[in-house]
């Protein structure tokens, strides 16, 4: 019997050109968030039977999105590679109501945040919802698990 959930997340930092506060701190609480609970099992049959738990390393190459699954002891279990091209409008609609939100925090009434909020989580929804169905046939994940992988994806594509 496997443990199928991720146990230690690591961002390519040589990926990430810039970031600030707000997204740093997305970035915390979203490994933090996925550590404490996922679902998370790689579907392709290993030889050996090991099912979990996993230690997974993201990085974006070529418009390629990178997930090095390792297990516990560090050692490769398998690579996933996905096309990122999906996930372009996303990536983008999130960083643009993002920067809503953030700057509305500073200078809106509650009515307002909680309207762009709304909005927010509904891209954020959608995009964790093509996550499950591109890694569909891959990995299994939850739906908590794919809203946390999405902000790391969008992380990871931050230029400045």
């Amino acid at each position: 019997m496997g443990d199928p959930r991720i146990i230690k997340v690591e961002l390519d930092e040589a990926t990430i050109l810039w970031r600030n506060a707000d997204i740093e701190q997305e970035r915390r609480v979203a490994i933090f968030d996925l550590i404490e609970d996922n679902m998370f099992k790689p579907l392709r049959p290993v030889e050996d039977g090991y099912a979990g738990p996993y230690a997974l390393n993201l990085s974006v190459e070529e418009g390629r999105l990178i997930l090095d699954i390792r297990r516990e002891d560090g050692t490769p279990h398998e690579m996933i590679i996905l096309g990122l091209g999906r996930f372009r409008r996303p990536v983008r609609d999130y960083f643009a109501i993002c920067d809503s939100y953030y700057q509305a925090i500073r200078k809106s009434t509650a009515a307002e945040i909680e309207t762009i909020d709304m909005a927010r989580r509904g891209v954020h929804n959608q995009a964790a919802e093509l996550l499950m169905d591109r890694l569909d046939g891959k990995v299994e994940v939850d739906f908590p698990t794919a809203r946390r992988l999405f902000t790391l994806i969008c992380v990871l594509h931050i230029k400045g």
